[in-house]
């Protein structure tokens, strides 16, 4: 395997090793968020502030659908480097935001959603749904990745029919649910 100077890799690739840490990732991830929400006191740090990460959630959220639809628009135009330049930015948004969900659901109480009636049920659709989907997106995303890295061009559109919507509506969906519990959360 060899990288020529636009960053593209050429020769034979052994894909294995990359799978096994993508599967890794993929697993790890949704799992430890798991861990967060189940035993919140278990990393807490005392006296850590981080009241201001939801915010920050969502604007990271919001520039990731933005880079998303670019990306989608710019490959659908053929233009092959500016869709990699937003893909690449989705991609690094997507783990900072990673990041920063982990370190504020570390560090914060869980918030209740405090709405009643029909908007409750609308609420928990989109956070169930948005959840669940997360999860997935997130093994989906690195394969997505890895094939276009790769030049496996064909499995890469193979996958992203699929990995770009549900990226797309956990993404939205994110900053949605985030307007709708941004009323409760304790100041």
């Amino acid at each position: 395997m060899t990288t020529t100077n636009t960053g593209v890799i050429t020769g034979p690739v052994t894909p294995r090793g990359y799978k096994v840490v993508m599967i890794a990732l993929g697993a790890i991830i949704p799992i430890a968020v798991a861990v967060l929400y189940y035993f919140p006191q278990l990393f807490r740090i005392e006296g850590a502030d981080v009241s201001f990460l939801p915010a920050v959630n969502a604007g990271i959220n919001s520039l990731t659908a933005v880079c998303l639809v670019l990306g989608y628009y710019f490959i659908r135009n053929k233009d092959v480097a500016k869709h990699r330049a937003m893909m690449g930015a989705a991609f690094v948004l997507g783990s900072i935001f990673l990041v920063s969900y982990v370190v504020y659901h570390s560090q914060a109480v869980t918030t209740r959603f405090g709405g009643e009636g029909l908007i409750r049920y609308i609420y928990y659709f989109l956070l169930l749904t948005h959840i669940l989907l997360a999860a997935v997106t997130v093994g989906m995303v690195l394969f997505t990745l890895f094939f276009a890295v790769t030049n496996q061009f064909a499995k890469h559109r193979k996958i992203a029919r699929w990995t770009y919507p549900i990226w797309l509506y956990v993404s939205i969906t994110g900053v949605i649910v985030y307007f709708m519990i941004a009323p409760y959360y304790a100041h």
